[in-house]
């Protein structure tokens, strides 16, 4: 059974106790539009990869593959407010050739997802490793890629 108070039920010195703890956890707390989830997992040329996922212009979260780790998924939490949100994916990804060199190429890319929350997408990558951008099988529309390259990424200095 619920109980519900009055302000003149509680006791005289617990309405400012109150308050003050119902103010601190508002403002402490910043209201969250959602979460989706991101998968990235190594292809079978790949000798490792590192991939940066940004939404809305901020970092969201690195993924390192290499070996040991083939396949990582993060959780990414949007701001409250909106429901259509930018990513950008950049990446570094080194590959061995079939003829034996190792290579690194940088693959980065732009698109829009569209109410992401509760959706499960995958960093996928196309072309030779010239196309990367974010798909989700059971929503296809939930993730519009833009074709290209972005102006966005940068090699990251280490």
């Amino acid at each position: 059974m619920m109980r519900f108070f009055s302000p003149s039920s509680l006791p005289r010195t617990a309405l400012p106790i109150c308050g003050a703890v119902l103010t601190a956890l508002l403002c402490a707390t910043p209201a969250l539009a959602g979460e989706f989830t991101v998968t990235d997992g190594k292809a079978d040329a790949e000798i490792s990869e590192v991939s940066r996922i940004y939404i809305d212009g901020a970092l969201a979260g690195t993924i390192r593959l290499d070996d040991r780790t083939p396949e990582k998924t993060i959780h990414v939490t949007t701001p409250a407010g909106r429901v259509e949100h930018t990513y950008t994916l950049c990446g570094e990804i080194t590959i061995r050739t079939p003829e034996g060199r190792v290579e690194t190429h940088e693959v980065n890319s732009d698109g829009t997802l569209h109410n992401p929350d509760h959706h499960h997408f995958y960093a996928l990558g196309s072309n030779n490793f010239t196309e990367f951008f974010l798909h989700d099988p059971e929503d296809p529309e939930a993730a519009e890629h833009h074709p290209g390259q972005s102006n966005v990424c940068a090699m990251p200095v280490s």
